[in-house]
């Protein structure tokens, strides 16, 4: 069974990783893909550059095995939608069981994204959420949620594609702005993101 969890990861920090890893571990995924976006359908285009953006990520996942970078949205030119991402994703694995990683405020939108409709006919989704929060009820994704849910895990694993888990996770309050305008006013971000990222920030001067 195999994660998939996308973002600008302009750059990427531990509000990211911690989560994934997580999921990783505590619903035993073989590994998780963790792949940089192109040009991004719902927000403002990166700062970083697409190598930049790549490597700051090949720095954060350095040691571990279960978290890998997955470049085929930023080789695809044009904006980099999910949809196509997973069909690429099950042409190439087959059969193996996809799970698409959100947040909820991610899923909450879902009816916003493009032919969002067919993501759960490609993939599983795992809404990772910080404790205590609510999913949505109503609504075209609260419908969704609905018809799709299960709290069982064994369930993913028994198909490729068709069901909700929701994950509580460990959620940390870090903004990717906020670290790159620290760095433009040259000061550290170091404890915000792994070691060889903010490194890799200085060495190149990315942000300033």
């Amino acid at each position: 069974m195999i994660g998939i969890f996308g973002g600008t990861f302009d750059p990427i920090h531990i509000g990211h990783l911690q989560p994934v890893l997580e999921v990783l571990q505590d619903l035993a995924l073989d590994e998780i893909r963790l792949i940089p976006c192109h040009i991004p359908p719902h927000r403002t285009a990166p700062v970083a550059s697409a190598a930049q953006r790549l490597a700051m990520l090949e720095a954060a996942i350095r040691g571990e095995p279960g978290l890998k970078a997955d470049d085929r949205e930023l080789r695809r030119p044009g904006p980099s939608y999910t949809i196509d991402t997973l069909t690429s994703l099950r042409a190439e694995l087959g059969d193996t069981p996809l799970c698409l990683l959100l947040g909820m405020d991610a899923f909450a939108g879902l009816n916003t994204w493009h032919r969002w409709r067919e993501l759960i006919q490609l993939a599983h989704l795992i809404v990772m959420h910080r404790p205590g929060s609510l999913p949505p009820a109503q609504g075209d994704v609260g419908a969704l949620l609905a018809g799709h849910r299960v709290d069982d895990v064994s369930l993913l694993r028994s198909c490729q594609a068709g069901y909700i888990l929701l994950k509580e996770v460990t959620q940390l309050d870090i903004s990717a702005t906020h670290i790159r305008a620290l760095a433009k006013a040259g000061k550290s971000a170091r404890y915000l993101l792994p070691d060889g990222v903010w490194e890799l920030i200085k060495k190149e001067g990315i942000y300033v």
